[in-house]
């Protein structure tokens, strides 16, 4: 079907914004030239693209599935001529990451270091998420790289370039509040404490989710958050048991001791991971160089 790549980029924004106005400012054409080119885009694929009403706009189905396969292509066409336009100024081309808060605060600091001392020149963007999300981002072409827990239930090993860093995860207590400190856990033991952990949509929760059902047991967390360092302040003033990954908890911290489980947690790793479908910036090349070989 040979349909004028205009007709998607108009469809692209309206779908984006979800507003006829706000399009056409983007697309710096008239708003009814935007609405001409989604009916001959919906006339060209026999298929209503949008519910239109006086209040908003909604995508239908048909549309919710067409937007699903443009972005990644609008992204990557935006990818494409940001590389080269930065490649041709500044060497290297943008470096586009993205991370969780906590990845990013415990680990990816001196890497982003590094690499900025040996080319300052090339722009960093960072984008946080969670480990999840961050591989719909990859996966949309919106980021040229991820650096994410693994294992992660959304990410194709086939996007893996490399792994940069083994860790263990821990339930951290107060010593004043948990008289456990000399004690060994079972998890069903466990349960029997206030638990608290990172919210569902997380690697690092939906580990811990999958481990207790290995061993036939339901995890009820007490306590969900989003932010690992503020499962470590409320440890601290004892409101409850963390889990948290062993990186995130200083070396001299008094207050807090590492709670000894029966059942062995297994490791995890950091991974470094690429859409093997887009093509790999030499600034992404670059940059995993500083990785060690595991």
């Amino acid at each position: 079907m040979d349909i004028n790549y205009e007709l998607y980029k108009v469809f692209y924004y309206v779908a984006t914004s979800l507003s006829f106005s706000d399009a056409s400012k983007q697309l710096f054409i008239s708003q009814s030239a935007v609405s001409q080119s989604i009916k001959t885009l919906e006339k060209k694929l026999e298929q209503s693209l949008f519910i239109r009403s006086t209040k908003k706009v909604q995508l239908t189905p048909a549309g919710k599935l067409l937007l699903k396969h443009i972005e990644p292509a609008m992204n990557l066409i935006q990818r494409g001529e940001n590389q080269l336009l930065e490649t041709g100024t500044l060497g290297l081309g943008q470096l586009h990451i993205a991370s969780s808060d906590t990845l990013c605060r415990y680990f990816l600091v001196p890497y982003l270091q590094k690499f900025h001392e040996l080319f300052p020149n090339v722009p960093i963007k960072v984008s946080n998420s969670t480990s999840l999300g961050c591989v719909e981002l990859l996966e949309q072409g919106k980021v040229d790289l991820i650096i994410t827990n693994f294992p992660n239930s959304q990410l194709n090993q086939s996007y893996i370039q490399k792994i940069v860093c083994n860790f263990n995860d821990v339930f951290i207590a107060n010593r004043n509040h948990f008289d456990l400190e000399e004690k060994e856990l079972a998890f069903e033991d466990l349960g029997q404490y206030p638990l608290m952990l990172l919210e569902r949509r997380s690697t690092t929760s939906e580990f811990l989710h999958n481990l207790f059902l290995q061993h036939q047991l339901e995890l009820i967390p007490e306590i969900e958050l989003s932010s690992n360092d503020l499962l470590i302040d409320l440890a601290r003033i004892g409101l409850g048991i963390a889990f948290v990954p062993d990186f995130c908890i200083e070396e001299n911290s008094k207050d807090l001791f590492i709670v000894k489980t029966k059942e062995t947690i297994p490791p995890r790793q950091i991974v470094a991971a690429i859409n093997p479908s887009l093509p790999m910036a030499q600034s992404t090349e670059e940059f995993l160089k500083l990785f060690p070989n595991l």
